[in-house]
């Protein structure tokens, strides 16, 4: 058992499922951490990402979250429609928003406290996405080898929760108190270039959040790097040293 490790499981009627929600630390800065596409609560531990962040969570600098990539399952199950995946990825943000952000502030006692958010590949994308939708609650993501463009998987369809997910879809058109606090927030996107990465994606958000004056870094790592556990168990604890107080 890892030290500081709690886990909660309960049904979620939003979801109409059973979900997971895993912590791993006992003081410092909460950062949600989403799984790939099919991870659940769990998958940041067995492939030793949480071994990579130990020093920061021994010092009390970092707690991580971690819940079931329910939305991340949807996107890749052929069986349903682009507009069945794209709703049940609003769901999913509702469910962040209405379910795990006061179960992190419960276990951190603030009713308040800034959450970062950080994820590879799919999980990239939720890390944008809830920060984009939602920067009255997150402080900041970090976004590595993210896959950001799921128009791809809506099979022709378009919907309003479709747009309203996607952060290269909704923000060029946004404006307001939501913009004017996002403009308060940091991103991070970061991407090896070698196999199986495509980082002509991060290029694409970077553009956008660029377009829209909202603060961001694009750090492309080298050839060496694949889209893999390995390159981000290196990125996401040299980031978050650097970040933390």
């Amino acid at each position: 058992m890892f030290p500081y490790k709690a886990s909660e499981r309960w049904y979620s009627h939003r979801l109409r499922q059973e979900v997971s929600l895993a912590r791993y630390g006992h003081f410092g800065q909460p950062l949600l951490l989403f799984p790939t596409a099919g991870g659940d609560a769990e998958e940041c531990e067995r492939f030793l990402m949480i071994n990579a962040l130990r020093p920061l969570i021994d010092a009390g600098r970092l707690k991580v979250y971690s819940t079931d990539s329910v939305a991340g399952q949807a996107w890749m199950n052929p069986m349903l429609s682009g507009v069945q995946r794209a709703r049940i990825q609003t769901v999913f943000d509702e469910f962040i928003c209405a379910e795990i952000v006061p179960a992190i502030r419960t276990d951190c006692h603030s009713l308040d406290i800034g959450i970062l958010t950080a994820g590879a590949s799919l999980g990239a994308f939720n890390a944008l996405a809830s920060l984009c939708r939602h920067p009255e609650i997150f402080t900041g993501a970090i976004s590595m080898s993210g896959t950001y463009d799921f128009e791809r998987w809506m099979k022709g369809q378009w919907s309003n929760d479709f747009y309203f997910s996607s952060p290269l879809h909704f923000l060029p058109n946004l404006s307001g108190p939501q913009l004017d606090t996002l403009r308060e927030r940091f991103v991070l996107l970061t991407c090896g270039l070698g196999r199986w990465e495509a980082p002509e994606e991060s290029r694409r958000v970077a553009h956008v959040l660029g377009s829209k004056g909202i603060p961001h870094q694009m750090d492309f790592w080298g050839p060496e790097w694949d889209h893999d556990w390995v390159t981000w168990r290196k990125m996401l604890p040299g980031y978050l040293d650097r970040i933390l107080p």
